[in-house]
């Protein structure tokens, strides 16, 4: 399958932001932002209902339900951001970051607030760069 021509989505994933509690909204912003920062093929867009961050870069070609492209959801919860890595559980988590043994590869994280934030930043951004070093590349 050929790879999809992606658009990037930051009047849509701001705009989602905008809606949610001040203090979460924070939280996810930071998020968003250490995540951006850490690639310039990092995109995001709005999927499966909530802010997802997505490779931009050529790929080699892929079926679309083996998630190869999409490095992160972010799952809004009463009271945290829940972080979903749909192929987390290829990555080699050295930090601790990631949770959950599920059977379909996906792995998480949970930021309650700006102190977890700022304690897990380099953690996430490790994880991110572990995930992109993963990537089949044209």
């Amino acid at each position: 399958m050929a790879n999809v021509k992606f658009t990037d989505n930051k009047q849509l994933v701001t705009a989602y932001i905008q809606k949610l509690d001040p203090t979460l909204a924070e939280v996810v912003e930071a998020l968003r932002q250490i995540i951006l920062d850490t690639d310039r093929e990092i995109g995001e867009q709005i999927k499966w209902n909530s802010p997802s961050f997505i490779f931009t870069g050529a790929m080699k070609p892929f079926n679309p339900k083996e998630y190869k492209s999409d490095i992160v959801v972010i799952n809004i919860h009463k009271g945290y951001a829940l972080l979903i890595f749909p192929t987390g559980a290829r990555v080699k988590d050295k930090y601790g970051l990631l949770e959950g043994d599920f059977k379909d590869g996906r792995r998480l994280a949970k930021f309650y607030n700006m102190e977890d934030v700022i304690a897990k930043a380099k953690a996430l951004k490790m994880v991110i760069l572990e995930w992109l070093s993963q990537v089949e590349r044209l």
